[in-house]
């Protein structure tokens, strides 16, 4: 059996390394990130991807899935250490830390490494700055096979610990990319792509518009939505019918529901 590596101090370096990954400025710098629990490691583990550090409590109860999820860090090269529940929870931040928690490598963010055509709905997101709002809407991207979220202008950062969190593991299953509007419309119409926006100007009502795959399906900033020129440069603008007294959608929630209605408008092959 393969010995693991004991931490005891609150100041021990690799405690020091795995705690400053909250920040965002140390993350950019490693280009890595934190996830905690094991629900959301065995998530990246079933779709091929593994902590280079993995973190456990001791004394926490046994379990399979932690058996397994050891076994895959070792085998891919990781390394395994175990450390007191409170100094754990100095990485996590949290009272009652989960028993593990995982170093990741960043993936790369570039627009260029999307392909566009693998999937009919790509969820675009413009300043969007809840991380909760982020993380759930990956999670909507996983819930519709979306080939991921694309992420324009000034964004709350993916890989913080609320963002990694909110989405339940689907951090680990959708493509991330991050971009200036300048930089985004000439990439996407250098290909075939549908950019659609949720909007209020010269809308069509979601439900009898014609998506087409693929569709980038993009929502704005939570307080003021998309900027008028972004919205001008769509090809397809469209309306969620507000019945109650609210005004508007919560942007995560904006995106499920024209998700789902863009696929059930496309064709199928």
């Amino acid at each position: 059996m393969v010995e693991r590596r004991r931490i005891t101090g609150f100041s021990n370096p690799t405690v020091k390394f795995m705690r400053a990954l909250r920040e965002k400025k140390h993350r950019r710098r490693e280009r890595r990130f934190l996830a905690e629990g094991l629900r959301l490691l065995t998530d990246a583990r079933e779709n091929g991807q593994f902590p280079e550090l993995l973190a456990m409590a001791t004394g926490r109860e046994p379990h399979p899935l932690l058996d397994a999820l050891e076994d895959a860090v070792l085998a891919a090269g990781g390394e395994v250490v175990e450390m007191e529940p409170d100094i754990l929870a100095k990485v996590t931040g949290k009272d009652n830390p989960q028993s593990v928690a995982g170093v990741f490598l960043e993936p790369a963010t570039e627009l260029d490494a999307i392909a566009r055509e693998a999937a009919p709905i790509w969820l675009v997101a413009q300043a969007l700055r809840d991380p909760g709002n982020l993380g759930t809407m990956l999670r909507t991207g996983d819930a519709v096979g979306a080939g991921g979220l694309i992420l324009i202008d000034d964004c709350a950062d993916p890989f913080s610990v609320e963002a990694v969190r909110a989405s339940m593991g689907a951090i680990f299953t959708q493509r991330i990319a991050t971009a200036r509007w300048e930089e985004f419309l000439p990439w996407l119409r250098q290909g075939p792509g549908q950019l659609v926006a949720a909007s209020l100007r010269d809308p069509t009502d979601y439900r009898t518009a014609d998506y087409e795959a693929p569709c980038f399906l993009m929502v704005g900033n939570e307080s003021q939505g998309l900027p008028e020129a972004y919205e001008a440069a769509c090809d397809l603008r469209v309306r969620i019918p507000m019945l109650g007294r609210a005004d508007s959608l919560n942007a995560a929630i904006a995106g499920a529901v024209l998700a789902y209605a863009a696929l059930a408008k496309m064709p199928t092959s």
